[in-house]
């Protein structure tokens, strides 16, 4: 299983939301941290690291393998997660 380590915005961000949108945001991040390849996840253009589909929300994340940790870069509704 993979450690997820949060940036400091992404925590600031899970906070603002609502009880059930960051329970559902956790419990896929849950899903995320046992088996990484799964899921709607894709590989950022021109960006490093992945998004993460959640719903309407999208979480911005990269891998490091050899740690076998999960860094959480950002999380937010996807018209605004891109700016």
């Amino acid at each position: 299983m993979y450690e997820l380590i949060y940036s400091p915005s992404a925590l600031k961000e899970l906070e603002k939301l609502d009880k059930s949108g960051r329970e559902r945001i956790l419990t896929a991040l849950e899903r995320l941290r046992i088996r990484p390849e799964s899921g709607d996840i894709k590989k950022l253009v021109g960006m490093q690291g992945y998004r993460f589909r959640v719903g309407d929300y999208r979480v911005i994340f990269d891998i490091e393998y050899e740690k076998i940790q999960i860094l959480i870069i950002k999380i937010g509704h996807s018209k605004n997660i891109y700016d």
